[in-house]
């Protein structure tokens, strides 16, 4: 695939990664995983890893956030799950956090009332309590904190 000279190597795997890291955000994680594919040594994978952060080509913050933002809109996700997967791709505390921060609270509330409501309505045959069991654990599934689907659900059920 690559020739033998290595900074030839070096310089192809550069460009790959360029593409790679230019049509869609990444997190280093997954930038360090295409490197090593491409059978690198740790000083190559290094060096190039803070070639492109320093182009911009690679910046975790962005990713987060975009991977937060993301996640919210099209699948409906929590908080929860969304942290829980960033943690998956090694991403700093820090990022989590601001990237979770860039998330409307608002339409957070939202997202969960109507989930909730969704929810509550395809179980229209189940006892009550069997009925808030199953909402609660969707939502709880979905990655919501277990206190705000308690107050959104005690609220729902106190409207109905």
């Amino acid at each position: 695939m690559f020739l033998n000279d290595p900074n030839s190597t070096i310089e192809k795997a550069y460009m790959k990664l360029k593409h790679y890291c230019g049509y869609q955000d990444r997190c280093h994680q997954d930038v360090k995983e295409k490197l090593y594919s491409l059978k690198l040594g740790k000083a190559s994978v290094e060096m190039l890893l803070s070639r492109l952060i320093e182009e911009d080509y690679l910046n975790e913050e962005r990713y987060a956030k975009a991977f937060a933002g993301g996640h919210f809109r099209q699948k409906q996700w929590g908080k929860v799950k969304i942290a829980y997967a960033l943690k998956q791709k090694r991403v700093s505390e820090y990022n989590i956090k601001k990237a979770l921060k860039e998330i409307p609270e608002e339409a957070y509330l939202a997202a969960a009332e109507k989930l909730i409501t969704a929810k509550w309505n395809t179980l229209k045959n189940e006892q009550h309590i069997n009925r808030t069991a199953k909402t609660t654990a969707f939502l709880l599934q979905r990655g919501f904190e277990p206190a705000l689907v308690q107050t959104i659900l005690k609220k729902y059920r106190a409207a109905r």
